[in-house]
């Protein structure tokens, strides 16, 4: 397998553990507005555009992110670990998010390279 490809198969099983993680702490909803659609419009710019960071997390980042992988398509970095770590670890904390928090920041290492 060619190092792209373990990286996209690392970041499609990285993906599944985020998505099941914001399940389980409620921070999924099961009939999210198409914010996609407003993103690729042009009508949001940013995950600030959204109306939650967790409805960009599962209508934008994870569509987005596991069609680049699929695709073989990563980019070459990713920050969503620190968009998350503004939301959930700067002004306020919020316990429940910790495991997502890590999860994402994980995702942003499989995408750079770095494994720590």
């Amino acid at each position: 397998m060619s190092p792209a490809r373990s990286k996209a198969k690392s970041a499609l099983a990285k993906l599944d553990e985020i998505e099941a993680e914001m399940k389980r702490i409620g921070f999924w909803s099961e009939d999210p507005p198409d914010l996609l659609a407003d993103y690729q419009a042009g009508t949001r710019q940013s995950y600030l555009d959204a109306p939650t960071f967790e409805l960009w997390l599962q209508c934008v980042f994870l569509v987005n992110a596991r069609e680049a992988a699929l695709a073989n398509a990563l980019p070459a970095g990713s920050q969503v670990g620190e968009m998350a770590r503004r939301q959930y670890d700067y002004h306020e904390v919020v316990p429940e998010a910790e495991k997502l928090l890590k999860l994402l920041h994980q995702f942003d290492r499989i995408i750079t390279g770095r494994s720590r």
